[in-house]
């Protein structure tokens, strides 16, 4: 085993780096273990780099750019990106939902499994199985979605693979690359669009609308309110540029007047 082999085979998993790090750590382990008994001489993982940091700070969308996305996509996966940038859902979540778990009387989502590298499994956390509220307009999106897809019985999928014959669901990284991406270039969108994007843009655009802490942890159904703060935040809002304009006034008394404006026009 070699530990470029490792390092290349869990760059190909579709994970979150801090997933791909706790594998990388197992594994260290059970080969320590293994060299204890004297069953290998060496570990191997022991040279495998893989943090758990990110390398750069994610890309999110704004709702301009949301909208402009969505004007462009046909009716699959327009309802898929509104989804998932309206509700938070991970991209397995996103994927595992079956039409069973949507409650439409009660306007809500009951996340209950995910479905990551072709498997079904368990959601990431006990917090994350929790209910996911639903706007009306999702309400009609969804049961108009059910209306025209190809598999619409409780047990079914809500995305179904036709490929599949309905017995899993699409592939979402090609569902990525061969429709979502081509739209958003072609509408100017020249971020970096993954579906985790949906899920960041979520969380930014409900701290722009000064939505509380807590409530934002619990629509984003993180289990400590500190992955809320450290990862999800990247929002300019009014009260970033208040703050920075009270600054500039201070050193720039001149521009103070100017600055102001800004903000009530942001506001």
């Amino acid at each position: 085993i070699k530990a470029v082999e490792v390092e290349a085979w869990l760059r190909g998993l579709n994970l979150a780096r801090a997933s791909r790090a706790k594998i990388r750590n197992v594994f260290s382990v059970l080969f320590t273990h293994a060299c204890r008994y004297e069953l290998f001489d060496s570990n191997p993982i022991r040279f495998v780099r893989q943090s758990a940091k990110r390398r750069r700070a994610p890309d999110v969308l704004t709702g301009k750019e949301i909208k402009a996305l969505v004007d462009g996509l046909a009716l699959r996966e327009r309802t898929l990106v509104l989804l998932a940038a309206s509700t938070g859902l991970r991209q397995g979540e996103l994927f595992g939902l079956k039409w069973c778990d949507v409650d439409f009387d009660r306007k809500e989502l009951n996340v209950i499994r995910s479905f990551v590298c072709g498997a079904e499994g368990r959601c990431k956390t006990e917090s994350s199985q929790k209910p996911v509220p639903m706007h009306s307009q999702l309400v009609s999106l969804l049961m108009t979605w059910r209306g025209q897809c190809n598999f619409q019985s409780p047990t079914d999928w809500v995305f179904a693979s036709r490929l599949h014959g309905g017995r899993k669901p699409y592939w979402g990284a090609s569902i990525l690359r061969h429709f979502i991406r081509p739209v958003a270039k072609a509408v100017g969108i020249d971020k970096r669009i993954g579906w985790h994007t949906f899920r960041h843009t979520y969380c930014t655009l409900l701290r722009s609308l000064g939505v509380e802490f807590k409530v934002m942890q619990e629509l984003m159904r993180h289990s400590s309110l500190r992955s809320t703060l450290d990862v999800y935040t990247q929002a300019v809002c009014p009260a970033k540029r208040a703050a920075q304009a009270a600054v500039l006034s201070l050193l720039f008394p001149v521009a103070a007047t100017d600055l102001d404006s800004e903000i009530i026009g942001t506001a």
